[in-house]
C-alpha cells in the first residue's frame, strides 16, 4: 500500500533531476494524497511534466465516479488484471517523489506515521501507469496509479508492501514502449534498503489539509502520553 508521499523539492531541482520542464507555478508538496493533481512524466511527453490525478479508473468502467478510482496496483499481477494490463503495456509513467509514508500499528487504536527517504533525501521515481477516461460530464481526465511490491528489509518493519521505486538507470527503459515485458517485470523488485532510511513524523500527516514542511520533520518517538517532539 502507498497512500501518501511527498515531493518537497523546488521546480529547479525537479527539472534538473528529470531533465523535463515544470509549470512555473509549481510548489513543493509535503503530503500528497489520492485524488490530487500531481506531476508525472509519461512516454508521450518525456521532456515535460504532465499533471494527472492520483487514482485510476479502468478503461472498461467509463463514467465511473472519481471517488471509486484505484490508487495502487500489485506488480505481481499487473499483467493479469484487466483493470491494469493494458496500461502496463502502453501507458507507463514516472511518479517523482522524495519520500513516502507508512503507518505502524502500536496498539489497538494507535498508528505511528513514518517517512521513508533515500539516505541523501534525493529525488527518485515510483513506477506508475496512467489512463485516460471520460467523466460523467463528458470531460477527458488523466489519472495514474502507483505499482507496489513486497517490502525490503527497512519497510517490512512497518508494512507488508512498498511502492516500486525505479533505479535511475531504469527510468528511461520504463517509459520506452519498446521495452520487453521481461525487462519491465525485472524492474519491479523491492528497492535496496541499504540506500534508504526512515524516521517518525508528526500525526499532522494524517490530515490531508496539512501540506507544510512541518509534516515531514523528524520527531522523537511518541512518549507514554501519546505526544511527539519535532526536531528543528
Amino acid at each position: 500500500m502507498c497512500g501518501r508521499y511527498s515531493l518537497a523539492k523546488s521546480k529547479m531541482e525537479l527539472e534538473e533531476r528529470f531533465q523535463a520542464e515544470m509549470l512555473e507555478d509549481f510548489k513543493p508538496r509535503y503530503n500528497i494524497a489520492p485524488s490530487q493533481l500531481v506531476p508525472v512524466i509519461t512516454s508521450d511527453s518525456p521532456k515535460g511534466f504532465s499533471h494527472f490525478y492520483w487514482g485510476i479508473t479502468p478503461a472498461f468502467a467509463k463514467n465511473k465516479p472519481v471517488a471509486n478510482r484505484l490508487i495502487n496496483a500489485r506488480s505481481e499481477t499487473i499483467t493479469e488484471k484487466i483493470s491494469f494490463k493494458n496500461a502496463f503495456k502502453k501507458s507507463r509513467c514516472l511518479v517523482p517523489a522524495d519520500g513516502f509514508f507508512e503507518w505502524k500499528k502500536v496498539g489497538k487504536k494507535t498508528k505511528v506515521p513514518y517517512r521513508f527517504v533515500f539516505l541523501d533525501e534525493s529525488l527518485f521515481s515510483f513506477a506508475g501507469i496512467w489512463e485516460e477516461f471520460e467523466t460523467e460530464k463528458g470531460e477527458i481526465a488523466h489519472t495514474f496509479t502507483i505499482l507496489t511490491t513486497r517490502p525490503n528489509g527497512l519497510t517490512s518493519e512497518i508494512h507488508d508492501r512498498m511502492p516500486v521505486i525505479l533505479k535511475k538507470e531504469n527510468e528511461e527503459k520504463w517509459l520506452n514502449l519498446n521495452s520487453s515485458e521481461e525487462e519491465l517485470l525485472d524492474m519491479l523488485s523491492p528497492y535496496p534498503d541499504e540506500n534508504m532510511t526512515k524516521y517518525t513524523v508528526s500525526p499532522m500527516v494524517n490530515q490531508v489539509v496539512n501540506d507544510s514542511p512541518f509534516v515531514i520533520r523528524k520527531t522523537l518517538p511518541m512518549d507514554q502520553f501519546g505526544n511527539y517532539t519535532l526536531f528543528g
